[in-house]
Order: C-alpha cells, then sequence, then structure tokens
C-alpha cells in the first residue's frame, strides 16, 4: 500500500489532550467520577433526580446480587432495555463483574433477537415492557440462565425479577474484578451495515474508554466537569449514545437528561425546562427542530455542543440550525466497529459544512484507490481507519473479520475525500454509489440538493437496475407537513443544481422514510420494496 505521509490533522492533535492507556474498566471511571462529583445530579428521568452516589450504590447492588446468583466473568448479558435509569445501571453493574453486554433494540422480532441470542450465546437477559414479550416467547426455544427486567409488569412471571427486586436484596458488591482493558471484551455492538447481515462487533474496554477520552479531548475547551447537562434522546443500546451521551456524560460528571423516546414536543418542553448544554443527536432530530413551529421561542440556544452522527447531516438542516441557535453543529464520523467515532469537527478549529471534521486523536486514515494505493487530496476513494478504538473483530465470523481488518487498518466500505487541511467528507458507500452509463452518481450530494428545495422535507436516494444505462438513479421524496410536491418542478430545481446525469430518472412521494430507531435511513428497504414490484 503507497504511503503519501498528508497528515494536516496532525497539528490539530498536538493541540488536544493526551492521555495513558486506561489501567480500569469502565467501573473504575465510574468511581473516580463519584468522588468527584458524588452529590451532583446524574441520571434525570421522569422528574426524579439521582445522584452519582445513589447510581453506583444501585450499581454496587446490582452487580452483588448478580454475583450471589454465579453470574461469571466473560458471560454474555443482552440488555434489551429501551432509554430507563436501568439501563444504565445494569450496564455498569455488568462491566463491574467483567460481563460481556450485548446491546439489542427492544422492538427486535423474535427472529432477530434469535440471530444475536444464538451468535452470541446470551446466558442473561434484561427486558423492558417491550421487548419482554418477545422474550418470553424466545424461551421456548432457547435457553437463559436467567431473565430480569427493568420495572415489574403485568407480563412478567412472579420468578422473573425487576432490577429494583435484586437492588433491595442488599448484596452490595465489595470489590469489581480484575480486568485486562486491553484483551477484554466490555460490548458487544450488532450491526447490520447496508447488507442486512447480523455482524457482532467486539469492542474492549479499551476501545470504548479510549473513544470517550477522544471524544472529550474534541469537546474539552466547552466542557466543565460537573456542570454540564447532556440531552440524551438517542437510544442508549446503540453504540452512538452509549459513547457520546452515557459513558461521556458520566466520565465528565454531567447531568444527563434521560429522555425514552425523541417526541419533538415533549423535548421542546424539556429543552426549555432544563436548558442542556450538550446535545449528540442524528439529522432527523435536528430536521424536526428546525421544523417545529416557533423553534427560537424553546431557548434551543442553550445547546453549546451539539454533534450529528450515525447518518449523513444535509448542509441544508445544517445552516437553518445555526441560524436558528447561533451553535454549529459538529458533526462526525464512527461505525460500530470503532466504538463509534473516528472522525469530529475540531471545536476549536474550522467548521466546514458537510465535512465530517478531522480524525479524533491517535486516530490514522488513509484513502485508497482500487489497487489499494493511497491516494491524494481531494480524491475519492475507500476510506481506511487505524485506531486503538478500532474493534477487535467480529465474534464467530473470521472470514468477515479478515475483509475488514487488513494489515492493522479497518476498511469501511465507505467512499470518502480529504481536502488540503486534512478534513473529510463522506461522499457515499461504496455498495450504494451509482453508476450510470459509466458515470459515478453519489446519493449523498443528490439528497443534499434535493433537502435545499423548500417543499422536501426527507430525501433518500437509491440506484436501480437499468438495460441500457446500467443504473439509474430513484429519488423518494416526503413533503414537508402541510405542503406537496410537484415532481415536474421538482426535476427542473434539480437540472439547475446538478450536472444532468446526476437528475434522477425517477421520483417518488411517500409519506415517511423507512428508518431504524436511531433514526438511520433504511435503504435496502426501499431497494427491497423495488425488487418486490419487479425491477430487479
Amino acid at each position: 500500500m503507497q504511503d503519501i505521509k498528508h497528515r494536516p490533522w496532525e497539528k490539530y492533535h498536538q493541540e488536544l489532550m493526551k492521555w495513558e492507556i486506561p489501567k480500569g474498566s469502565f467501573y473504575a471511571i465510574l468511581e473516580e467520577t463519584v468522588e468527584n462529583f458524588g452529590n451532583k445530579t446524574a441520571v434525570t428521568f421522569t422528574g426524579e433526580n439521582i445522584t452519582y452516589q445513589v447510581l453506583k450504590r444501585r450499581v454496587d447492588k446490582l452487580a452483588g446480587g448478580w454475583k450471589k446468583r454465579n453470574f461469571k466473568k466473560g458471560e454474555r448479558i443482552g440488555l434489551m432495555v429501551g432509554n430507563h435509569p436501568s439501563y444504565i445501571i445494569s450496564y455498569y453493574a455488568a462491566l463491574a463483574l467483567g460481563l460481556i453486554v450485548v446491546q439489542i433494540n427492544p422492538a427486535y422480532t423474535k427472529r432477530e433477537l434469535f440471530k444475536i441470542l444464538t451468535d452470541s450465546q446470551v446466558s442473561y437477559i434484561v427486558a423492558d415492557a417491550v421487548s419482554l414479550k418477545t422474550v418470553n416467547e424466545m424461551e421456548k426455544i432457547y435457553t437463559f440462565k436467567g431473565i430480569f427486567v427493568a420495572q415489574k409488569t403485568q407480563e412478567a412471571s412472579d420468578s422473573v425479577l425487576s432490577i429494583e427486586e435484586v437492588i433491595q436484596e442488599e448484596a452490595v458488591l465489595e470489590s469489581p474484578v480484575s480486568i485486562d482493558v486491553k484483551r477484554d471484551v466490555a460490548v458487544i455492538q450488532y450491526t447490520g451495515g447496508t447488507t442486512g447481515e447480523v455482524k457482532g462487533a467486539m469492542l474492549t474496554h479499551q476501545n470504548i474508554i479510549t473513544n470517550v477520552l477522544q471524544s472529550y479531548a474534541m469537546y474539552k475547551e466547552r466542557a466543565t466537569p460537573g456542570k454540564e447537562i447532556v440531552l440524551a434522546a438517542t437510544p442508549l443500546y446503540h453504540v452512538y449514545a452509549m459513547t457520546s451521551a452515557m459513558n461521556l456524560g458520566i466520565y465528565m460528571g454531567a447531568n444527563i437528561l434521560l429522555i425514552e423516546k425523541f417526541r419533538i414536543d415533549e423535548v421542546m418542553k424539556l429543552i426549555k425546562e432544563h436548558q442542556p448544554t450538550f446535545f449528540p443527536g442524528v439529522p432527523q432530530m435536528y430536521n424536526a427542530f428546525i421544523n417545529y413551529p416557533d423553534a427560537e421561542m424553546y431557548g434551543l440556544d442553550c445547546l453549546k455542543v451539539c454533534s450529528s452522527g450515525s447518518a449523513p447531516l444535509p448542509i441544508e438542516v445544517h445552516r437553518r440550525f445555526e441560524a436558528i441557535t447561533g451553535t454549529k453543529i459538529l458533526e462526525g464520523y464512527g461505525m460500530s466497529e470503532t466504538s463509534p467515532t473516528t472522525h469530529r469537527t475540531p471545536i476549536n478549529g474550522e467548521v466546514k459544512v458537510g465535512s465530517i471534521g478531522i480524525p479524533v486523536p491517535e486516530t490514522d486514515c488513509r484513502i485508497i484507490d482500487q489497487d489499494q494505493y493511497e491516494m491524494g487530496t481531494n480524491s475519492v476513494g475507500e476510506l481506511l481507519i487505524k485506531g486503538p478504538q478500532v474493534m477487535t473483530g467480529y465474534r464467530n465470523n473470521q472470514v468477515t473479520t479478515e475483509q475488514a481488518l487488513q494489515n492493522g487498518w479497518l476498511h469501511t466500505g465507505d467512499l470518502a475525500m480529504m481536502d488540503e487541511d486534512g478534513y473529510f467528507y463522506i461522499v457515499g458507500r461504496k455498495k450504494e454509489m451509482i453508476i450510470m452509463g459509466g458515470f459515478n452518481i453519489y446519493p449523498q450530494e443528490v439528497e443534499s440538493v434535493l433537502y435545499e428545495h423548500p417543499d422536501v422535507k426527507e430525501s433518500a436516494v437509491v440506484g436501480l437496475p437499468d438495460r441500457e444505462k446500467g443504473e439509474i438513479a430513484k429519488a423518494y421524496v416526503v413533503p414537508k407537513e402541510g405542503y406537496s410536491i410537484d415532481v415536474e418542478e421538482l426535476t427542473g430545481f434539480c437540472y439547475k443544481n446538478l450536472t444532468p446525469y446526476k437528475v434522477p430518472k425517477e421520483f417518488e412521494v411517500m409519506e415517511k422514510l423507512p428508518r431504524n430507531t436511531v433514526g438511520k435511513l433504511l435503504k435496502r428497504k426501499l431497494v427491497d420494496q423495488e425488487k418486490k414490484n419487479g425491477k430487479e
């Protein structure tokens, strides 16, 4: 692999915090935060405030109760829980015992859950009111050593204990188990990527802790430990919120304003009441903010550090949010395989709208062509990443691991470009790039133009097979509330802003786009629907 050694982002890294490899688990970080900010509020949830001292006490008692039940280091425990304090308590109790947390979406079906359980060989599971029914059905075909619930519900049998019931047993953990931070896996984060294939990224304690330190280094000039309020609206079982909301929040001694589900009316009221300062959000949430009636009246300018992840942020959404709040969104990039953050716009550097920023400290990147040669600036190729936050591999999948990790570099499958200042731009997925008559079309570029149209709320562009041209671009658009979309007029708008071959050849107006619970667009569902309609 040819090495160009063009690393202009290193000048930013020299200005950022350096750290030693962490020697303890995340439980040790919780201990340190309690020492410094024990009386501060750790979590606010539905009007209840939990201090750091109380949070740790609950963690210790839950861990003690699980240890009494003979939970062993290295066993897998599934957390199939939405945003609730029990999630945080279970997560840290599990890590204190050296258990491996398997993060599971509570909305998963029986079929989806079975794939994860059998791959990870989960021994124990914590369910919530949403997921308990699925877990109960799973008992017929899968054997758990133990089932627990975040809160007691009518669906829970007498033999199923709630987290609170275990805590009330008062079996306090005397000391956490010994952890090898470099080797011991802390979390298995499942990802379907763009293919739908289930893969469990194994993240060590060092992977996750280091990524929190890397994230803090990018924000520290505006962060005051013990004083910040983190608006946690994205699901904690997703790797982005796990690091950027929960773990970073606890590392900073912040008050985590935990929201069960992102409902824009409720969120706007909470922002006005609590004045949060940090917000790790996703594009769909920022889009909801800018389209909310009289958004300027809710004090959104309290959000002094706003980050965006999980999906590309449309440029127009960024511009309108900044106009309303005066705050720039620090766009970034990451993957389940990287704990997740690898890039972030530096808070003390230039904000380039449309860029994912620079690599976070101690992270190296390359952009390569199809022959594995490193490319220079302003050239599009596959993004490769190397850093201490990169996973050890996929569980039970050596072939896929070897394809993803080559010579110490993670092959992301994303197409990117780097400018002269070391700022990166994601152009699209390798597998999503549309080739029409020999011309490359990057869906993200077309989607950005569609977002600029005053009647368009959301957009998605995919490639469809075409006998003459190989592929054509089709655009799916969602109108803003109270508006309708004139496809002919929208086509003309695209011709004014795009080279003709990039203009979608087909448009479809939809009420909503398919997304997962984090708000990430599921383009493969659009493609699958086209196949069902005979467009193969």
